[in-house]
């Protein structure tokens, strides 16, 4: 059975597929979609209840939950595309390189990648984003900058796995480029593990994001982000606890989903599932 066949045949592959298209979709569409101004305030307004024109209340500026939610789309999935994006590239290029080349090359990149590995993620994202400054950008390097070398250990185990396989060796006999082959042979040979791997970044990326924004650290006011409309939340969480539900409960579902599809993809892409 192919690809195609095998991914319209697993269910969680296809309804979570479909759910992350309509949740970009809609953040495309924001302009269309909100009811309402996502930056509008109206403090006489603030903390209104559930209304044909604001769906899920106001915050404590009087501004439409909702519109903000979906505006929020944006800058929370757009940014976790972009570090997905430059972790999978950053990490593959040094993890290919690794695995073909071995000898020094690879003692060199993976002593990086060990000095890497050997610090906490986390804080070391707080110190980058420290030392660099509070910016949309400095998060999104300092998320590569720790991200590429767990990518870049798991992309040079597959590459060993296919280095000295019987194409490969064929390549190397007929004199092709060590550039054809790297680029012909074993990057498509890895795709299936850099889908998988991609699907579970982008939920960590949303995580490691929305907890910045949340710090103050990442997206800052009044840009609507998931992350940032919980740091806002916070500040009235005794008098309205209620105005953290709908961030908060739209980061773990769009989480979840990500995490969904990489399981079901690992199942799809599944060579022993492949060749029977």
């Amino acid at each position: 059975m192919n690809l195609g066949k095998r991914f319209l045949h697993n269910r969680t592959a296809v309804a979570t597929a479909l759910f992350v298209l309509l949740i970009a979709l809609a953040g495309v569409c924001a302009p269309v979609l909100a009811p309402n101004d996502p930056y509008a305030t109206d403090i006489l307004n603030k903390f209104a209840d559930y209304s044909l024109q604001y769906p899920l209340g106001t915050d404590q500026l009087g501004r439409c939950v909702l519109s903000r939610l979906i505006y929020g789309i944006r800058p929370t999935l757009g940014l976790a595309m972009v570090t997905m994006f430059g972790t999978i590239g950053l990490g593959a290029l040094l993890g290919i390189t690794a695995g073909y080349f071995r000898g020094i090359t690879e003692e060199v990149i993976m002593r990086l990648v060990d000095v890497m590995l050997s610090f906490p993620s986390q804080i070391m994202v707080f110190a980058v984003v420290a030392l660099l400054g509070v910016s949309v950008q400095n998060v999104i390097i300092a998320n590569v900058f720790i991200k590429w070398a767990w990518y870049a250990r798991m992309i040079r185990t597959g590459v060993m796995q296919y280095r000295d396989c019987n194409f490969v060796r064929f390549s190397r006999c007929v004199g092709m480029p060590e550039r054809f082959i790297l680029f012909r042979h074993l990057l498509p040979s890895i795709t299936s593990d850099l889908a998988v791997l991609a699907s579970l970044d982008v939920g960590w990326a949303i995580i490691n994001i929305s907890t910045l924004s949340f710090l103050g650290l990442g997206v800052q006011a009044p840009t609507p982000e998931w992350g940032a409309m919980l740091n806002e939340a916070k500040e009235v969480l005794t008098s309205n606890p209620v105005q953290m539900i709908a961030p908060g409960a739209a980061i773990v579902t769009l989480v979840c989903c990500f995490n969904l599809m990489g399981d079901a993809l690992r199942d799809v892409l599944d060579p022993k599932e492949v060749e029977g």
